[in-house]
């Protein structure tokens, strides 16, 4: 359906390797766009790009480290260069630290500032950053859209990941702000939109919420008690929210942080 079409759109993702990221570039280049990835790992770019090609997609990589401002300014120039504009930023980069968490056995005290410091410039540098150098890239096309993510520790603090969460709120501020920034000053077709992922199964927080033998740990047990779907997302619930995001069929939204959660939001726990 051309209201929810993604063909030909460019697309830079950041942090597209992990498994989210893998997901969305996956189905977003089956949907036709031209998807150029971000990454700070050889290996793990190449093999997505090689993943994307084989099913069809059109894909290309550069390498940079989004909390490195050099390396996205000289990265967003290559970009430019080969493309003259994008259309679609998503900022997918992110992430925590161990020593950025307060487990049930430690207090504050055992809290690392510096830990904290790293996971506040990964997920909100590393979305400013980028957002400063690829948003150029749209203004020749007198229309933008970038998308960021956030989580359920922004609106509602969790336990333990206090870094994280933090970061995450500073997201969903950063968000609303760049909303009314680029239309205000740049015309209404800028548009500025987060996701805030419920629980999803990652590599980043696998040890958090399962054992070793798959079975739940009791902080799983408390999330899943507290999500009325009664199960954890998988890749694909973002799919769909992502795309609707991505197209014309959201072109008067701007400045929402938009839940997809199973409705842990909603539950008040009674």
């Amino acid at each position: 359906m051309k209201l929810f079409s993604v063909k030909n759109k460019k697309i830079v993702i950041t942090g597209a390797t992990g498994v989210l990221g893998e997901r969305i570039a996956r189905h977003l280049a089956k949907e036709g766009a031209q998807i150029i990835i971000l990454g700070r790992t050889p290996s793990k770019v190449e093999h997505l790009i090689e993943v994307l090609r084989k099913e069809g997609g059109k894909a290309d990589g550069f390498l940079a480290d989004v909390t490195q401002e050099n390396q996205v300014e000289l990265v967003a120039q290559k970009i430019e260069d080969r493309y003259k504009t994008v259309d679609i930023l998503i900022n997918l980069a992110g992430g925590n630290r161990p020593e950025a968490i307060v487990s049930p056995i430690q207090t504050l005290f055992d809290l690392s500032p510096e830990a904290v410091k790293k996971v506040m410039d990964l997920n909100y540098q590393g979305t400013l950053i980028p957002v400063k150098h690829f948003f150029p890239l749209m203004l020749s096309n007198k229309s933008g859209n970038i998308i960021n993510i956030s989580s359920m520790a922004a609106s509602r603090p969790m336990t333990r990941v206090v870094g994280y969460a933090s970061a995450k709120a500073a997201i969903d501020n950063l968000t609303k702000w760049l909303s009314v920034e680029l239309a205000q000053k740049h015309g209404p077709n800028f548009r500025v939109n987060a996701i805030a992922p419920g629980f999803f199964l990652t590599e980043q927080n696998r040890s958090l919420l399962t054992e070793s033998n798959g079975s739940l740990t009791q902080r799983g047990n408390q999330i899943i008690a507290h999500t009325p779907m009664n199960r954890f997302g998988e890749p694909e619930d973002l799919l769909g929210t992502l795309q609707w995001l991505c197209s014309d069929a959201s072109k008067f939204v701007t400045g929402t942080i938009i839940p997809v959660d199973g409705g842990f939001s909603a539950y008040s726990g009674v």
